[in-house]
């Protein structure tokens, strides 16, 4: 009798550590499932975007320089500025990381 409750013990044992160690992925697996990919969205903004967006922003700065008589006389300096410097600056600058 004592030899049964041995084995039903040690069967008992052996699979207690081979299927609980199992239980703590399904609280993981769902957890991993609710993410969302921020991080790398941020890492592909601070990477790639923001720099793109500061080449721009100066390139914008300089075509409204060269621009700027010209859309004096023609009446639309303020829509030209907006334009080429401070929506790319608003862009780079004040949005937050990771918006696309």
């Amino acid at each position: 009798m004592v030899k049964k409750i041995k084995k039903l013990l040690a069967v008992f044992l052996i699979s207690a550590l081979v299927f609980f160690h199992f239980a703590p992925m399904a609280p993981a697996k769902e957890y991993l499932n609710d993410l969302d990919e921020k991080g790398g969205y941020m890492i592909g903004d601070l990477v790639v975007m923001r720099p793109l967006g500061i080449v721009a922003t100066a390139v914008g700065a300089i075509a409204y320089v060269i621009s700027l008589p010209f859309s004096l006389a023609g009446g639309n300096e303020e829509e030209a500025r907006q334009k080429l410097v401070i929506e790319p600056a608003k862009y780079t600058f004040t949005r937050p990381l990771g918006d696309l």
